[in-house]
């Protein structure tokens, strides 16, 4: 899979998952755009690094006007930022469920509007957003976190009716469980429930990078220009 050429912008790229997807269009010849509220450790002359808070609409807005003053459009987004507090309802911090909507939600919002704005001028676009196996599973504790992440599917399938016209495709992985530090910062009860539904899974084992990447590629294609508003779960949920 060759991005000879093509520009990638990902969100919540300087860790994780984010930073993988990062590494891999840098190897396969793109031009990358990270956005995230931290430094980067990239040391790549084809990586720009725009620092912007996710969850401000305000910020995004204003990084989108430093972007376009860099790159005349963009050929990929990766809707990858996300926050996760799991917690069950009754306890659950008003600042926590706050940040979960704007971030997760709005956040993608706003980061697939202003790509949008910029892809129609060339008149072609994929926008692919990172979403969960919660959306699915809808598991305890995850009531927001999850809520957010089938939003997501609904807005890539009403922004896929938007953009269609302009050769902009919207679509979503949901992700199993997969090793970052979001993962990791979870108590020891949330590591047993989520290990518990790994284990009940069709597939019973945490997503690999390859699995989501291999997803990745597919959406962002040339080949896949026909293949708009879906959503592919890994590990045969459905």
């Amino acid at each position: 899979m060759g991005y000879q050429g093509k520009v990638v912008l990902i969100s919540g790229s300087s860790r994780g998952l984010g930073y993988i997807i990062a590494e891999h269009f840098l190897e396969h010849g793109a031009r990358v755009i990270g956005l995230s509220r931290s430094e980067h450790k990239f040391e790549s002359p084809h990586y720009h690094h725009v620092i912007v808070d996710i969850g401000n609409p305000q910020s995004i807005v204003a990084a989108f006007k430093t972007i376009a003053k860099n790159f005349s459009t963009i050929d990929i987004v990766v809707n990858n930022a996300a926050v996760l507090t799991s917690q069950y309802s009754l306890i659950m911090p008003i600042k926590n469920a706050v940040d979960m909507v704007n971030v997760n939600l709005l956040g993608t919002f706003f980061v697939s509007r202003e790509s949008a704005k910029l892809m129609r001028k060339s008149g072609h676009g994929r926008i692919i957003n990172i979403g969960s196996m919660a959306a699915s599973l809808e598991p305890m504790g995850d009531s927001i976190y999850a809520a957010t992440k089938v939003a997501i599917q609904t807005l890539a399938n009403v922004m896929a009716k938007e953009f269609a016209s302009m050769n902009i495709t919207c679509n979503t992985i949901g992700i199993t469980a997969f090793d970052t530090d979001m993962l990791r910062s979870h108590t020891q009860k949330a590591q047993e429930k989520i290990n518990e539904i790994i284990k009940n899974l069709p597939m019973p084992r945490k997503a690999l990078a390859a699995d989501i990447l291999n997803v990745i590629d597919f959406f962002a294609s040339e080949k896949s220009s026909y293949i708009t508003s879906q959503t592919i779960y890994l590990g045969g949920i459905n």
